[in-house]
This record gives C-alpha cells, sequence and structure tokens, in this order.
C-alpha cells in the first residue's frame, strides 16, 4: 500500500463510521452504489473521476474511508488523494463484497464534477484548450487536465487559486491558474478566438458573457449551467444578479447554437443548463 494509506478492516471502519467519525468515499459507478448498495451517507464518486476530489472533500479531520466493491478501484483512488495531500487516507480491505454493517440503497448524487459536464462528457473537444471560468478549488480544472486538456482556470479568489495550484503540482498536472477579478470595472482580458471549450457552472456575471462567447474558436463549445430564479425559495443564493430568469440562459449565449439544454429543478436545485458551440465563421 502507498505510503500515507492505510488498510483498515471491517470491524474497525464500522466503528469509525458509527461514531461519525469519518467520512466514506464510494469510488464505484452509480449503478454499484444504487443496485448493490452502499455504506450510509457515502459520498458517490466514480475512481475515474476522483481527480475531481481534492477540490471538494470537506477539510474537517474526519479521515476519509475509501471503498469500492472488492477492494481495488479503491487502492488506486486512495493512492490519488495521498498525492494530491489529501490527509488520513483509508482503504476498505476487501472493499463492500463483504460488509456486514448498514447497507442503503438507492440512487446518490455525484460528488466532484458536475454531472451536466459528466452527462454531456461526448460533447467535450478531443484535448484542445479549455478555460475554466470562477474555478473555485479546481473541481473540473483538476478532472480536465488529468483528462489531458490543456487548462486555464480563472478565479478571483486567491487562495483557492493557491490550492489549484498546489494540487496539480502534486498530482503533476499541466494546468495554468490565475487570480481574476471577474467583476471588476475593466473586464478581464480573457483571449478572444483562443479555447475549444469554456466551462462555467455555478456562476453568473451577466456583462462577462461576451467575452467568454468570444473566446471560443469557432466549433468551440459553452458549457454553462447556473441558478434560476426559482433557487432564491430553497435559499442560498439569493441575489438577483447572481440568478437567471426565466429562459435567460438561451439569449445569453446568442448566437452560439444551443445544442443541448435543460431548465428547472435537478437534484433539488433550479437550474439551467446549456451546451452551446460557435458556428464556423462566427
Amino acid at each position: 500500500m502507498s505510503a500515507g494509506v492505510r488498510t483498515i478492516a471491517h470491524d474497525e471502519a464500522r466503528a469509525l463510521l458509527a461514531g461519525g467519525g469519518a467520512l466514506a468515499l464510494d469510488v464505484r459507478t452509480p449503478g454499484e452504489y444504487e443496485q448493490l448498495g452502499h455504506i450510509p451517507d457515502a459520498w458517490l464518486l466514480p475512481v475515474d473521476l476522483v481527480a475531481s476530489a481534492p477540490a471538494v472533500l470537506p477539510d474537517d479531520g474526519r479521515p476519509i474511508l475509501v471503498y469500492c466493491e472488492h477492494g481495488v478501484r479503491s487502492v488506486a483512488a486512495s493512492r490519488l488523494l495521498v498525492e494530491a495531500g489529501v490527509q488520513n487516507v483509508l482503504n476498505l480491505a476487501g472493499g463492500l463484497a463483504p460488509w456486514t454493517g448498514p447497507r442503503a440503497f438507492g440512487p446518490g448524487a455525484l460528488r466532484g464534477p458536475s454531472p451536466w459536464l459528466i452527462d454531456n462528457a461526448d460533447l467535450l473537444p478531443r484535448g484542445g484548450k479549455v478555460l475554466d471560468v470562477a474555478c473555485g478549488r479546481g473541481r473540473h480544472a483538476l478532472l480536465l487536465a488529468s483528462a489531458g486538456f490543456d487548462v486555464h482556470a480563472i478565479d478571483r479568489n486567491a487562495d483557492a487559486i493557491a490550492f489549484l495550484r498546489s494540487t496539480a503540482e502534486r498530482l503533476r498536472l499541466t494546468l495554468n491558474a490565475d487570480v481574476v477579478d471577474l467583476e471588476g470595472d475593466t473586464p478581464p482580458n480573457v483571449a478572444a478566438g483562443t479555447y475549444d471549450a469554456v466551462f462555467v457552472f455555478n456562476y453568473l456575471h451577466r456583462p462577462l458573457m461576451p467575452a467568454l462567447l468570444a473566446a471560443l474558436k469557432p466549433g468551440g463549445r459553452l458549457f454553462y449551467e447556473t441558478f434560476t430564479a426559482r433557487q432564491a425559495e430553497r435559499g442560498h443564493p439569493r441575489n438577483p444578479a447572481f440568478l437567471l430568469n426565466d429562459g435567460e440562459l438561451a439569449s445569453l449565449v446568442s448566437p452560439l447554437t444551443v445544442l443541448r439544454s435543460r431548465e428547472g429543478e435537478v437534484d433539488g436545485r433550479f437550474v439551467a443548463s446549456v451546451v452551446a458551440e460557435r458556428a464556423a465563421g462566427l
């Protein structure tokens, strides 16, 4: 086992989980999670998406108990977490197949990358240069860089960018991450006609949209999802400046060609989502 990862037996794992002393991370497929059962309250993040985990795992001091079905995939996931700097990573010996502790059934919400991105991965360019806007701690930037994309990630939060740079370096991923004031009096310098894809999730600043659309190469695609006005009924965010009006997203991405879209309640959140393409000659 890799340095920094400790494999533990099921008895120890059950004791940790019973007292809320560990976070369970399920790295199987969504189908396995739902149909074969899972540790109650376990986070679902399949092993092929686990590069995004360092950006989303809580830093609350709890050990991370990683498991799969037979204890093979969890080893690879645990090693990546340790390499990324995650502390106190535990691997469940033998996986969940022989588990006799509590087991829940039913679908789970994907942790890490946005399900909209994963569900529309067939529309991603094959490699190329991508821009991750308002990237936060880099859940998408890390995943895309691990998949071979040339990633440029920008955010106004200097601490988040420092974390992303450090994590990418630990994982030996090549990406550029810059602190950029996305909402300043002067629009940020986003090079026009440069990117094969632009990603924006859970962020809205309407004056920035023309620059983001112009940043795409001909044939480049915009992956965008954020909250609509009805989300204010559920809590955060409430500021109308950060909430889309009904049907607004389609007009904001015009004149791009909309390839896929949706709007409404998804996983308990009110969102609008789109994948749109810049036509050749536009």
